[in-house]
């Protein structure tokens, strides 16, 4: 019997000859991250096993992205034990204020690539999968296991295939994609699965485009979203001089454990709605509804064709007074790549708050906290209540031109018809 792209992984980096879903296996890390919400957790769990020193500094990587930079004498004092500690440990990869959201420096900067198991004290640590990779987000305690040893336990997960098929009309995205699949299958309806999304709409998508969809599988219960390595994985990769060689797909006959099919012909621009992010609905169900603030950002939709898009509704023109725009890079990189192209001078133009890159709104801990009965619409990947600031406001996800076209109008619209006006 065949393999799926994910036990193939899970069976080489354990050492085995195969690897079957189900199975308990102790597979071989290559890259681990952490960022800074989690880094001292995650090293006083490390010493808890009795080991004081990293099994490999240079497969270690440090984040400074949550809170960044420092907002408060505690987040301060975190980012500082942060560098002491990356001192102590000899790590050389420690991202500090000024890099970006971990998930985009560690992709953009080279570190991943397919075939390689990627862990890190994130949930979003999925998001690299769009490279071949099985990554996945663990815990503090079990991060400082790998800390120490170089591995992890896992159980070798089922998959499910989700083929797409298709060409998408103007405006519409993967963001909305994604929240179409999230919105049929379920919060639970991928728990501790390998979600494989493949198709000829897949074949087409660049990387970032693969980021957004692997980024938000979490949000169905996934253990890691993985595509396939193709031509595109091989352009990302040589942009950056890296091996293209070697690569791990699923065999023809591999088994699944349900597989999925969806079209995206039709499909139109796509809203999450409060409180849950399989509350999806399509937008023409919720167009009008008033908001406050929107959010353009985060390791889902904050690389530069995220930026573009937002750009490509706003120039020329001037978001809504009384509406607060909030834009901002995913990373250094993007950041300047936005800055030499004039989409970051677009966005200000049009009223927009340019931030530095970081996590920012997203995760309700720094910049942009939503205030009681207030209502935000961001291109990140959850709204839950309190997630963006106050339990009493409320969280609509939606795709870059959606969030620009609402920001514009202020209120949530379809971008389609800002386009046609």
């Amino acid at each position: 019997m065949g393999r799926t792209i994910s036990e193939k992984i899970l069976a080489r980096a354990s050492g085995l000859e195969e690897a079957e879903a189900g199975e308990i296996v102790k597979a071989r890390v290559d890259v681990a991250l952490i960022p800074d919400l989690t880094a001292i957790l995650s090293f006083k769990a490390m010493r808890e096993t009795g080991i004081d020193k990293v099994w490999d500094p240079e497969r270690v990587f440090l984040f400074l992205d949550h809170v960044a930079p420092a907002s408060s004498i505690r987040a301060a004092a975190i980012h500082k034990e942060v560098r002491r500690i990356a001192q102590e440990q000899g790590i050389r990869n420690l991202y500090d204020v000024d890099a970006g959201v971990c998930h985009q420096v560690l992709a953009e900067e080279g570190h991943v690539r397919p075939g390689m198991v990627v862990v890190g004290a994130d949930s979003h640590t999925c998001t690299h999968g769009a490279l071949g990779a099985f990554a996945t987000g663990l815990g503090s305690t079990d991060i400082g296991v790998v800390l120490a040893t170089g591995k992890t336990w896992l159980r070798v997960p089922e998959t499910i295939r989700i083929n797409v098929e298709g060409d998408f009309p103007s405006m519409v995205t993967p963001k909305d994609l994604i929240l179409k699949i999230i919105g049929e299958l379920g919060v639970e309806g991928a728990s501790y699965k390998a979600v494989e999304y493949s198709g000829g709409t897949i074949r087409r998508l660049g990387v970032s485009g693969r980021m957004t969809i692997c980024n938000m599988t979490v949000e169905m219960g996934g253990k890691t979203g993985i595509v396939e390595p193709d031509a595109e994985t091989a352009k990302y990769l040589n942009e950056r001089e890296l091996e293209t060689l070697g690569w791990i797909k699923s065999d023809p006959d591999a088994e699944y454990e349900r597989i999925y099919s969806f079209e995206v012909d039709e499909l139109e621009p796509q809203v999450s709605c409060p409180d849950e992010v399989d509350n999806v609905k399509p937008i023409g169900e919720v167009e009008g509804t008033p908001i406050d603030q929107v959010f353009i950002g985060s390791c889902t939709n904050g690389r530069i064709e995220d930026l573009e898009a937002a750009a490509s509704i706003l120039r020329g023109r001037r978001v809504k007074r009384g509406v607060r725009l909030i834009v901002v890079p995913a990373s250094r990189e993007v950041y300047r790549k936005a800055l030499r192209a004039g989409i970051l001078e677009a966005l200000a133009e049009a009223g927009a708050l340019i931030c530095n890159p970081s996590c920012g709104p997203c995760f309700g801990g720094h910049i942009g906290i939503l205030a009681d009965g207030e209502v935000g619409l961001a291109t990140s990947n959850r709204n839950f209540k309190g997630r963006q600031g106050s339990p009493e406001a409320r969280v609509y996800l939606a795709s870059p031109y959606v969030a620009a076209a609402s920001a514009l109008k202020g209120a949530i619209t379809d971008p389609r018809e800002v386009q046609e006006a």
